[in-house]
């Protein structure tokens, strides 16, 4: 092996280099910049009480929202289900963004086709690239089922999906018995978590009235099994962890909507389009199980509502289990729709859990925290904080809208917070941005933020140290692959936090260093 070393910098260092510094001292020519003090002061404002106040008053725009648009929620879901393949209606550059988002999350590829719509289709509709693209999308990918989303532009012009797809059967690009399931899902309303309900309800609607089959829960070969349903779901440690905890249980169960397969696939030398997911004939005899048992209720509102009321189930709904309390209740839950009493296995890793509490609590108890996140995972991880000792004091939900049940969400997260000393400093943000945050982290200062990645410009402004959780994490590697929910979720939450407090004492010690903490 050469000894010589490739030199290949990174860009953070890369753009420091002279020519980089000279070509950007150059084109400030052609700019009109300002100058170092004007770009000083107008820092220093918006860094101000005074600035926060003019940027809570605003209302016509949005700076950096903590969510994204539909269809990318709607293509996760669609890669839950066997051999699937998500079809955008909309442009090759919608489709791109959707795919790059997801795989830049998971570090996977996410097959994904469009019709392709530009100026023209704009004009005159998208029927022909959608029959174009499905007879193609057959042909080319070999999936078993296509599940079609619309973008802005579909939904401006008003195409009409389920038409489209039925000519496109009439024309002979698909057959009749061919599955093309399909939802509305504009991006200019809602968010990622919006679309991918809309899709789940979508898939398994449709799924079960091509059947034929009428519900009848409990009835089936199978009648004891549990659908369990985790939504818009960024871990796929998640699908192995509540795996775990089922089959600890000695319970059937199917998993409606598992995309870990395409998004946790091997690299044995092939590349395949589909690995995994639900399959598509253990669909409509889902209808005749037990109940399901909703992980994110304020994900699946739609979902939810038709089991309810077309299955006619009992739905169990929870929002995303995370902490000891909340796996408590994940496993009450289970045993009261199987009837099954919790393993005691699952009990003695709860004691290990709390012991791993105990051994933290003393580097954790009253840190300030700053939340942003999703609805379900933000009530997970007010849960998680209370119970550590933590408290939570700016509690932001960009997609906590009046959609989601805003207020309703809302409530509960008071009353929650209500129910510990730890929660009374906590004020909650719906509709906010993360220049909102950033304003809050500035001028109420907190001893530590939770959010995804885009939460850490905020947090470096104010210099907070940034617990990357929930969606989307793109500058850290393989976090998605361990669990947050259930007792083992506990544990690697606390580890994960504990050691960025622990790492922070490190950083600002002054120079009586311990070894032992």
């Amino acid at each position: 092996m050469s000894k010589e070393r490739l030199n290949i910098p990174d860009y953070n260092t890369l753009f420091t280099e002279e020519r980089y510094v000279q070509q950007r001292e150059n084109k400030k020519q052609f700019e009109a910049p300002c100058s170092d003090q004007e770009k000083a002061e107008a820092l220093a404002y918006s860094q101000s009480a005074e600035y926060m106040e003019k940027n809570f008053e605003r209302k016509a725009v949005v700076i950096n929202p903590h969510k994204a648009c539909q269809p990318l929620g709607s293509i996760m879901a669609a890669l839950g289900f066997e051999k699937t393949l998500p079809f955008v209606h909309g442009s090759q550059g919608c489709n791109s963004y959707f795919r790059s988002h997801l795989s830049r999350h998971f570090k996977e590829p996410t097959p994904a086709v469009s019709s392709s719509m530009t100026e023209d289709a704009a004009v005159f509709g998208g029927m022909s690239n959608m029959i174009d693209g499905l007879q193609n999308a057959v042909a080319l990918y070999k999936p078993e089922m296509i599940a079609v989303c619309t973008t802005c532009m579909a939904e401006v012009i008003g195409d009409d999906l389920s038409a489209f797809i039925g000519n496109a059967r009439q024309k002979g690009a698909i057959t009749e018995d061919f599955p093309v399931t399909f939802a509305n899902t504009p991006s200019f309303i809602g968010s990622h978590i919006t679309g991918y309900d809309s899709m789940i309800k979508g898939i398994l609607s449709q799924l079960f009235e091509r059947s034929g089959q009428t519900a009848a829960p409990g009835t089936g070969e199978e009648g004891e099994k549990l659908n369990v349903l985790l939504g818009f779901e960024p871990y796929t440690g998640n699908f192995a962890e509540i795996r775990k905890i089922l089959n600890a249980f000695d319970t059937k169960y199917t998993i409606l909507g598992d995309h870990s397969g395409n998004y946790d696939s091997p690299a044995n030398g092939e590349y395949e389009y589909y690995y995994g997911g639900t399959k598509l004939a253990d669909v409509p005899k889902a209808a005749n199980a037990l109940g399901s048992l909703v992980l994110q209720k304020y994900t699946l509102k739609k979902t939810q509502e038709y089991i309810n009321g077309t299955w006619k189930q009992q739905v169990s709904a929870l929002s995303t289990p995370l902490g000891v309390k909340a796996t408590d209740k994940l496993l009450e839950a289970i045993s009261e729709l199987t009837g099954l009493p919790v393993p005691a296995s699952l009990k003695e890793e709860r004691g290990r859990v709390v012991d791993a509490y105990t051994d933290s609590h003393p580097y954790l108890h009253g840190k300030r925290v700053a939340l942003a996140g999703d609805p379900d995972l933000l009530l997970g991880l007010i849960g998680f904080c209370l119970e550590v000792g933590m408290e939570p004091v700016h509690i932001l939900c960009s997609n906590g809208d009046v959609e989601f049940d805003g207020k309703k969400w809302k409530e509960e997260v008071e009353a929650l917070l209500a129910t510990s000393p730890y929660g009374s400093e906590a004020t909650v943000y719906v509709g906010k941005d993360l220049w909102h945050l950033r304003s809050l982290l500035l001028n109420d200062p907190v001893d530590l933020a939770i959010g995804s990645s885009h939460v850490k410009f905020a947090a470096k402004d104010a210099g907070v140290p940034l617990v990357r959780v929930g969606f989307p994490i793109f500058d850290r590697h393989h976090m998605h692959r361990n669990p947050i929910i259930g007792y083992q979720g506990a544990l690697n939450l606390l580890t994960l936090i504990v050691n960025i407090v622990l790492d922070q004492l490190d950083n600002n010690e002054s120079g009586f260093n311990d070894l032992v903490r």
